[in-house]
Parts: structure tokens; C-alpha cells; sequence
């Protein structure tokens, strides 16, 4: 096996271009534990943990434009207000170590189903940015990503640099079911956001389907039925059981070792109903820190 190490991005680039079957490897979360039971050998392995330009993030026109390489931990640690869905579930992956050796990139070119920071990136509408040194770099909406399990539309000599993620446009809420509260990969998981100025409501669907997914119907029922112009207003329970029993239908699991189809979809249901209720909950608060910044600002 063959192992190659450049020191910036070009180099990254065009070493993936001479190598288009080079795994590339940033915090080896992955990779290394096919690799130590022996179930992937690449011919070659793409290290880009010295690619400084790939550990960076910058704020920009409303977005965080977080580099493939930034850590969980420092996702936690630097950006859980402007981020607060992909923070919480940044925060339930793996043990503290992994976490410190994690990223959003490595998650994102592994293209689990079970991924965690897959669900929170579908609620907001991110993209991510590939680039090749044959075509230069694009943006692919994060809804087009995830082409099947494990496979993603990257193309063989692309490369992950960033994920463009909007700041916080409202309450965002993530949760998940696992076997125990650590070091556990999900058995399902669902992510909410409220957008306050476009009355609108994304989600992400974790390891419930052969990709990570939206629910669209739920979206939409909720846009049309919250009380956005009372956020003093509880939450319907009927709209919440409904909300969730259109979270659960746009599922499509299988049995596992680690949980049924029946038990995924019933759990989504309950995830769904929820992160809305939370997030709802949080819905007056972030209107009147809005509202704050706003008269700060005037």
C-alpha cells in the first residue's frame, strides 16, 4: 500500500488526479477500522491531515465555510452558537478522542447512512465543495450528495474542501437512538430546523434508509400549521404526532444487528415529535435574541 502525504491543497489535488483511486484519509475514523479487520485494502492512501487550509473556517455572507479537516471537537468548542444542530450532534459521536480526530469531510466522503452530521447539514440546505485539479472546484447541494449506501457524487479525482453551512436562522434540534450513550453508531437518528425568517422547516433522516434523507411532507406540514406569528403558543400535540408519523413514513429501513425496520421507524416517530417540541419550545427565545442583535445593530 502505497501512502502519500502533501503538504497544501494543489498537491492534495493533483495527487488524487495521478492517484484516482487513492482513499483519502483526515482523521482516519473510518477507514482505519476497515483496514485493521482487514475489510478494505486500497492500493493507496491520500493522507491530508497537513493540508493547512483544510483545518480553517471563515464566516461569510451568512455561512460558515467550514474546512473538510476541522474537528468535531472544534465544532463543539468554536461554532455551537452559529451551528447548534451540527454541534449537538457532533457532540454524540464516538468518545472524546475520536471526536478530536473526526471531521465533517471524513463523514461526509465515508457517506454513511448512519453518519451523524449528515442529518443536521440536510435541515440547513448545506453544500459541499469538491474540487479536482481537472475541473476546477463545485458546489453540490447537500440534498444531491449522498448517491447510495456508502457512495456519494464525488467524482474519481474530486476531493472534498468544505461544507457551506447558514448560520443559525433559528432553533435547530438533534437526537438519536443507540445502544448505549457512547461510542455507538446510530440505530436512527433525526435533526429539525426552524428557519424564523422563511417560516420554513428542514429535517435529516439518520440510518433509516439507504441514504441519508429529508422528510418533505413532515417540512411541509409543520411550515403550514406552526403559529409562527404566536411563539408563545404550545405546540398542537396532534401536529406533533403527525409531524412525526411523516418522519417515520419517509423512512425506509432495514432489520440489523442493531435494531428492526419496525423499531427504526417507531423510534423516528418519537425522535420527530421530539426535536420539534424542542425546538418549538426554543422558537420565542430565538425571536427575541434576534430581535436584541437587531436593536444592538440599530
Amino acid at each position: 500500500m502505497e501512502f502519500l502525504q502533501p503538504l497544501t491543497w494543489s498537491d492534495a489535488l493533483a495527487a488524487k488526479a495521478a492517484n484516482p483511486d487513492a482513499i483519502p484519509i483526515a482523521g482516519g475514523t473510518d477507514i482505519m477500522v476497515e483496514l485493521n479487520f482487514d475489510k478494505r485494502r486500497p492500493p493507496t492512501l491520500l493522507d491530508l491531515t497537513r493540508v493547512a487550509e483544510l483545518t480553517q473556517w471563515e464566516r461569510s455572507d451568512g455561512h460558515i465555510r467550514l474546512g473538510a479537516g476541522v474537528s468535531y471537537t472544534r465544532i463543539i468548542d468554536e461554532l455551537a452558537a452559529e451551528l447548534p444542530g451540527l454541534a449537538m450532534a457532533s457532540r454524540t459521536v464516538g468518545s472524546p478522542q475520536i471526536r478530536n480526530r473526526g471531521t465533517v469531510g471524513g463523514n461526509l466522503g465515508s457517506a454513511s447512512p448512519a453518519g451523524d452530521a449528515h442529518p443536521p447539514l440536510l435541515t440547513v440546505d448545506a453544500v459541499v465543495e469538491a474540487e479536482s485539479a481537472r475541473s476546477g472546484r463545485r458546489q453540490i447541494p447537500i440534498g444531491e450528495f449522498f448517491t447510495g449506501v456508502k457512495r456519494n457524487a464525488l467524482a474519481p479525482d474530486e476531493l472534498i474542501a468544505a461544507v457551506r453551512i447558514p448560520i443559525r436562522r433559528g432553533p435547530e434540534q438533534f437526537s438519536k437512538v443507540g445502544t448505549r450513550n457512547a461510542m455507538v453508531i446510530a440505530v436512527c437518528s433525526f435533526a429539525v430546523a426552524l428557519d424564523a425568517e422563511r417560516r420554513t422547516v428542514g429535517t435529516g433522516i439518520g440510518s433509516a434508509a439507504p441514504t441519508p434523507r429529508r422528510a418533505v411532507p413532515a417540512q411541509d406540514l409543520a411550515a403550514a400549521e406552526l403559529p409562527w406569528d404566536d411563539p408563545t403558543a404550545p405546540l398542537d400535540p396532534d401536529l406533533a404526532a403527525r409531524f412525526g408519523d411523516l418522519v417515520a413514513a419517509a423512512a425506509d429501513p432495514i432489520d440489523d444487528v442493531r435494531g428492526t425496520a419496525a423499531y427504526r421507524k417507531r423510534a423516528l416517530s418519537v425522535l420527530a415529535r421530539r426535536t420539534l417540541a424542542w425546538a418549538w419550545a426554543d422558537y420565542a427565545g430565538f425571536l427575541g435574541e434576534a430581535g436584541d442583535a437587531d436593536g444592538r445593530r440599530g
